[in-house]
């Protein structure tokens, strides 16, 4: 089991610094000291000057932007216990295995004030360096938790208080006819899949975007968007 993890870009690092876990080194070119303030104001860990090539070597990507650090291993959240919370606004992935997507279902569902992103052990994106840059961070502060079977989670938790409601393409209520008030699980599907059928059959209603385009879809990071805001402005009304 690994005893740290990488995780660059300027974002994703400096929520590192400002979230859960802890940052054991941290990598710099000297251009990133010079132009970001907040590096050159770090006391612990002390900022290592690389060159670019080092960093580009060691993260085996030039998607670095000049900053590395070493962390400890990230830290899953229990999916039951989310789902136990007050009136929990989950966003749950049928098998999304984009991690770019999944990452950027992080930085939505952590600006909107989601409980947590829940997604299933086999087929899936888990937190990775890449996830981390796409949600520009937003995984330090947000719940992620994995489970064995999604299907069978989604029909354990779901209760009065809290409804499974499935992301739709045009057959699902118009998000704003839907009630989204209560607790709530959104159950999102990789794109050009959907839901799985099992998945499908735990779902107590379907959402739909009402979309006035040519556009057969939105992608799954935008759609999760959008749904996750939608019950947020529904909460906040």
């Amino acid at each position: 089991m690994s005893t740290r993890e990488q995780v660059y870009g300027r974002r994703a690092v400096r929520e590192a610094l400002r979230g859960r876990r802890e940052v054991l080194e941290l990598w710099a070119t000297e251009r990133a000291v010079r132009s970001e303030d907040w590096l050159r104001a770090i006391d612990r860990p002390r900022v290592q000057v690389k060159l670019e090539r080092e960093l580009s070597e060691t993260a085996t990507t030039r998607d670095h932007q000049g900053v590395l650090a070493w962390c400890e291993p990230y830290k899953y959240a229990d999916a039951y216990e989310l789902a136990q919370t007050e009136r929990p606004l989950l966003a749950c992935l049928d098998q999304v295995s984009d991690p770019r997507n999944l990452g950027a279902v992080c930085r939505a569902a952590e600006g909107a004030g989601a409980t947590g992103v829940v997604v299933p052990a086999h087929g899936s994106a888990r937190v990775t360096p890449v996830v981390c840059r796409s949600s520009a961070g937003a995984v330090e502060h947000l719940a992620v938790a994995v489970v064995t079977n999604l299907a069978r989670y989604l029909e354990e938790i779901k209760s009065g208080d809290l409804w499974v409601a499935g992301a739709a393409g045009e057959n699902g209520t118009p998000m704003w006819q839907a009630d989204l008030t209560g607790g709530l699980a959104l159950v999102f599907g990789a794109e050009g899949k959907g839901l799985r059928p099992l998945v499908r059959r735990t779902c107590d209603l379907f959402v739909s975007i009402p979309q006035l385009g040519h556009v057969e879809s939105l992608n799954v990071s935008v759609a999760a968007a959008v749904l996750l805001y939608e019950a947020r402005r529904q909460r906040n009304g």
